[in-house]
């Protein structure tokens, strides 16, 4: 096909793009901007990381390592959390990745979208991308031969690519298992605090606490994030103050030497005297870095000048005081190692820092729940995750969703970990391995990322992945061996959900094949329309299908059984790109299939996966808008060739611009007050599924030679009614597919297909205009 071109969280997503326009003005609107988005990430980004410091030193001495408690052993324990602060956090996410975006954006995805960009080694959907700007920008640098070898190598391994998909997908499920830890690990030893004053309390009343604090906060999620936003980023800077300052306290009262823990020299002290105890305390150590993953998951919220700013200045001092006064606190109390984080604090402030603990860990796992649903609707647009229902709580700000059914699954997890653990201790073990395995698939990715989209030397890469590879094995090992003390169970949700997403895709892609090899090319459909006696009844169809070019199966099933279809026919094929957004100027691709005298003709949207489909009776307005400002680019282009338009044979889709409001046409409610006369020239009104709409039709549509004819045609075709046709398909293995397969796909992909929401309520197609089309696939 030749493709021609022309040309769920808080209020910090409007603000990022307001701000920034204020801040092109002038100077001081940069720095206004850039310190309004610092303020407001620490009601998003840093609430897991900053609630660690009241778990960190209980995990990490609640096995063998409780019979080592010399000065020797706390130091080089402090010592562990700085520099595991300083070098993964600061250095790798902070100064490193965050280099990383796509496009604004972060996360797994975002790296996986940046290679798939600059070179073939990706799976996921790019038809039709060529004439995306994003995609032809060119690279200021030649690419290095090492760089072109790597990227050879992999796109000519299609195995290699599907492992590559396959561990982005494993990252992406133990983000996923992140939603259910952090509010879990987070809530229940905040409100663990409670027996330092009552000890006489009993086990059973602060799990009970911990969940209802967990309903309430599942409960609350449907009314969206912007409503008790403004509140987030003040409670997380109250927190930091308070464990900032007593920290402070506990230094210069009870041990100011601990500064010497700064010094790798302790590391090293601390693995002589300590041993094999002291490897297996790093499953506990690593609970001081979780969160790191979120400030670049988080990244297409803010700017990297804002995290960056609010980690360094404010983030990083907090939190390395805080551990550095519970370490000083612990060199002169060795006996209270199982709850040392209460127990430094001074009585007059207790009971306040135990409130502001636990209204830190609500926002802290408020952020990791809104960073699960916008990873599953990535997942979702890209064709990985089964169709689900998502709400948006936000009309300003899209970036805001709520996911039900997901919402409710984490509930009840979170429920049954607290209930069925009980202990932090246990539920760290499981927290830690799902942080470290993620950050480990974030490192590996950057290796790629450095040689073949920033083309940098194969050293710099090594480097990087050597360097910060080597302790996040050391960190992986040492929870590996807890795997049956806990750590088994985020391997298991990560497994379920990778086989839910891998098997959801490759039935998904299995079933687009299908309509591609059995797609019926335009002569031979228009050759067995005549030999049928088709009839062309009045209207305008909509057949949406996956297939970008000939006549899907699926319609021709149709034609062939009742042989009539709309007088105008419109094809159109719903792509999601791996870019995080694309340009309204280029979401619209519109040709003309076959000669014109058949109107019909082929629509291509294109969206990125951060962006949503919008309104569905504006949307099919757009539609027809683009296929009418088509026809009037095609006139022009006749009456500048001096002729009148010669059909070529071929189907050639060309990109229509995004045109001003109002400037061809609007769809509006009926009640509503007529527009002004000078947008039309006249107006029709229909019914479509129980909500009154008016078209405007486009000034000048009337006037004047057989372009602006068909034009006409069109929009009275339009009044006589719209219907629209899409596929009801069972997707089955053909009976010589082996064991596997047809377990994948027949049990599987059609469990998955079943109880997930059907493509016209996902395309919200109204019921009273809907065609759906039976038909089996054999794949």
């Amino acid at each position: 096909m030749d493709v021609k071109g022309s040309g769920g969280r808080p209020p910090a997503v409007q603000l990022q793009s307001t701000t920034k326009r204020r801040a092109a003005s002038s100077p001081w609107g940069l720095q206004k901007a850039t310190l309004l988005l610092a303020y407001q990430s620490f009601g998003v980004v840093y609430g897991d990381l900053c609630i660690s410091p009241v778990y960190v030193y209980k995990n990490t001495f609640s096995g063998k390592l409780r019979l080592h408690e010399e000065d020797e052993e706390i130091l080089g324990v402090l010592s562990l959390v700085f520099w595991s602060l300083t070098l993964i956090p600061l250095l790798k996410y902070i100064i490193l990745v965050l280099g990383a975006d796509d496009d604004g954006e972060g996360g797994t995805f975002a790296l996986y979208s940046l290679m798939c960009r600059r070179s073939r080694m990706g799976l996921l959907n790019n038809i039709n991308n060529g004439c995306l700007s994003v995609y032809n920008q060119k690279e200021p640098r030649e690419e290095l031969r090492s760089s072109l070898a790597i990227k050879s190598f992999i796109e000519k391994h299609y195995s290699l690519r599907v492992v590559l998909l396959l561990f982005v997908l494993m990252g992406t499920s133990m983000v996923i298992g992140d939603g259910v830890f952090t509010p879990t690990m987070s809530v229940l030893s905040a409100v663990s605090g409670l027996r330092i004053k009552f000890p006489e309390l009993h086990e059973n009343y602060t799990v009970l606490f911990a969940c209802f604090i967990l309903v309430v906060l599942f409960a609350l999620q449907h009314y969206g994030t912007h409503r008790v936003g403004f509140l987030f980023a003040p409670i997380l800077l109250a927190w930091l103050g308070c464990i900032g300052g007593i920290g402070i306290y506990n230094i210069f009262k009870w041990n100011r030497t601990v500064i010497r823990a700064l010094s790798p020299y302790y590391i090293y002290n601390f693995f002589r005297k300590a041993g094999k105890d002291g490897w297996s305390s790093l499953g506990g150590i690593v609970l001081c870095i979780t969160g790191a993953e979120a400030m670049f998951a988080d990244l297409g919220h803010f700017s990297k000048l804002s995290l960056r700013l609010g980690f360094t200045i404010v983030v990083y001092p907090c939190l390395v005081l805080a551990y550095m006064g519970e370490a000083a606190y612990l060199s002169k109390h060795r006996e209270d190692l199982q709850s040392s984080f209460y127990k430094a604090l001074p009585d007059r402030v207790f009971w306040p820092v135990l409130i502001i603990a636990t209204l830190a860990t609500v926002v802290g796992s408020q952020a990791i729940i809104s960073a699960t649903f916008s990873i599953i609707s990535q997942s979702r647009a890209l064709g990985c995750f089964p169709r689900i229902k998502i709400v948006h709580t936000s009309s300003h700000v899209h970036g805001q969703i709520y996911i039900p059914e997901v919402n409710w699954v984490l509930m009840f997890l979170c429920l049954a970990v607290t209930v069925g653990f009980r202990d932090t201790e246990m539920i760290g073990n499981a927290y830690g391995l799902a942080v470290i395995l993620v950050m480990f698939a974030t490192t590996c990715l950057m290796f790629l990322v450095i040689t073949i989209v920033w083309n940098r030397s194969v050293v710099l890469a090594a480097l990087f992945t050597i360097g910060f590879g080597s302790m996040e094995l050391m960190y992986l090992s040492a929870c590996l061996a807890k795997v049956p003390h806990g750590g088994w169970l985020p391997l298991l949700l990560s497994l379920v959900t990778l086989l839910a997403m891998s098997t959801w895709h490759y039935g998904t892609k299995k079933k687009e094949e299908y309509e591609l090899q059995n797609k019926v090319c335009l002569d031979r459909f228009l050759g067995l329309s005549s030999g049928i006696g088709l009839v062309r009844v009045p209207g305008v169809g909509f057949v949406y299908s996956s297939a970008a070019n000939g006549v899907p199966p699926m319609f021709a099933h149709f034609v062939t059984n009742f042989p009539a279809f709309h007088r105008v026919l419109i094809f159109v094929s719903l792509q999601t790109l791996t870019v995080p957004k694309v340009s309204p100027e280029e979401r619209f691709l519109v040709g003309r299939v076959g000669a014109p005298a058949h109107r019909l003709f082929r629509c291509v949207v294109r969206y990125g996966y951060k962006e949503g489909r919008r309104d569905h009776f504006n949307f099919e307005n757009q539609l027809l808008m683009k296929v009418v400002e088509f026809l009037q680019r095609q006139q022009d282009a006749a009456a500048e060739a001096g002729g009148d338009y010669y059909y070529s044979g071929s189907v050639e889709l060309s990109v229509i611009p995004a045109a001003p409001a109002h400037a061809h046409g609007q769809l509006a409610d009926a009640d509503s007050a007529p527009p002004m006369a000078s947008w039309s020239t006249s107006s029709c009104e229909i019914d479509a599924g129980g909500r009154r709409v008016r078209f405007e039709e486009p000034r000048g549509a009337g006037e004047g030679g057989g372009g602006s004819e068909e034009v006409k045609t069109l929009l009275e075709e339009r009044e006589s009614g719209v219907s629209y046709m899409i596929g009801h398909t069972s997707v089955q293995a053909h009976e010589s597919s082996p064991a596997v397969k047809k377990f994948a796909v027949n049990v599987v992909y059609g469990f998955l297909r079943r109880n997930s929401r059907r493509p016209a309520v996902e395309l919200g197609i109204p019921n009273t205009s809907l065609i759906e089309v039976g038909m089996t696939y054999k794949v």
